[in-house]
């Protein structure tokens, strides 16, 4: 590939947990569990233009050097070098997702990337767009073209208020809520009705409340819902914010369940004075024995299952799990209920943060 810039769309990075598939690093899971998806993520040498709050990959992060993304290293490879690893283990992932970054070359450089895997595996591909650069439906026009079959589409922040403070305005980022929405509806336009999903993170000064809100509009735009723990990324302005309690997470994956398999819709529910949830509507104890509610949520392989998987997105290995990376064994069932409280009073570890203004100080004087 020639002595060129070590960048997209001759180079991307992949997950650690991708990269173990693929054979390109060492290292081995704990308690068995296997990355399904091969997550492919563009890079440039000035990397993301964004500055979310959250995220390791900010222009804002104080951090020296390459950059960890969720917690762990993605090991930058040449684009080929990915594609014989895929020659050589055609049955290693179930799914593909390449994932967008804020640059102006994003859109036609995963287009570029699409068309070499299509040259090589006929893996169903998923791209995590960024509408920020995206150029409304004529861009996931392209993208089906390509031979892409589902869009996701990060929100992450479940009202527009933390969107504007951790991702736009606040933090002088380009993202916009409007705009986020408005990719939402022309992906849905354009892949179909649940070949889409928005992103959610719990734990960025929401309610439960509001979660469930956002989440029941998405399944009303066609769309479902892929969540997440949030967890701090060291150098992140968020960096110092704890965790939602396992409690609190366990609530909202079993809304989201509900919503999604169109079991239960946000004006059935009930809440407390505080946002957090009483009831579904419905009995979830039938849902809790399945252990499905607490699994990750995805885009599925081509058997309907979920193929991406993410083991320990969300989660030290050894740690509870947040997101079980395959289905719950009788033992996790057990846990899982000890861990789920509708109604209950139990301590959330942003407790504390949230008797205050969510926003209030989050980012240090001058922003």
């Amino acid at each position: 590939m020639g002595n060129i810039a070590r960048e997209s769309p001759l180079w991307v990075k992949t997950s650690l947990a991708a990269a173990i598939g693929l054979g390109l690093e060492p290292g081995r899971f704990y308690r068995n569990a296997e990355a399904t998806c091969l997550n492919l993520l563009l890079c440039y040498e000035k990397g993301c233009a964004a500055s979310c709050a959250y995220c390791g990959l900010g222009r804002n992060r104080a951090a020296a050097g390459e950059k960890t993304f969720i917690r762990v290293k993605w090991p930058r490879y040449a684009l080929e070098e990915i594609l014989q690893k895929l020659r050589e283990r055609p049955r290693s992932f179930r799914r593909i997702c390449v994932s967008m970054i804020t640059h102006p070359a994003a859109l036609k450089d995963t287009v570029t990337i699409i068309s070499f895997l299509r040259r090589v595996t006929d893996l169903p591909i998923s791209v995590l767009v960024t509408p920020t650069v995206m150029r409304g439906s004529g861009g996931f026009l392209t993208l089906l073209a390509a031979g892409a079959d589902h869009v996701g589409v990060a929100v992450d922040a479940a009202t527009d208020t933390l969107f504007d403070a951790l991702r736009g305005k606040g933090v002088k980022g380009p993202h916009r809520w409007e705009r986020y929405w408005r990719a939402v509806a022309e992906a849905v336009e354009v892949f179909g009705r649940g070949r889409v999903g928005i992103h959610l993170i719990v734990g960025l000064g929401e309610t439960e409340e509001d979660c469930v809100r956002v989440m029941d509009r998405a399944r009303a735009m066609g769309a479902v819902t892929h969540l997440f723990s949030f967890y701090p990324e060291a150098g992140s302005l968020l960096a110092d914010r704890p965790q939602p309690s396992v409690e609190r997470y366990r609530r909202v994956q079993m809304a989201r369940y509900l919503i999604d398999n169109g079991h239960a819709r946000y004006g059935e529910m009930r809440f407390d004075d505080g946002g957090r949830i009483l009831s579904y509507g419905v009995d979830p104890e039938p849902f809790v024995r399945s252990g499905e509610p607490f699994m990750t949520s995805g885009c599925p392989g081509r058997d309907g299952r979920v193929a991406c998987n993410r083991p320990f997105a969300n989660e030290r290995a050894g740690r509870p799990f947040r997101n079980y990376p395959f289905a719950p064994e009788p033992e996790d069932i057990e846990t899982i209920r000890s861990q789920f409280k509708p109604g209950g009073e139990s301590r959330d570890d942003d407790e504390e943060s949230e008797k205050k203004d969510p926003l209030r100080g989050t980012f240090g004087e001058g922003l």
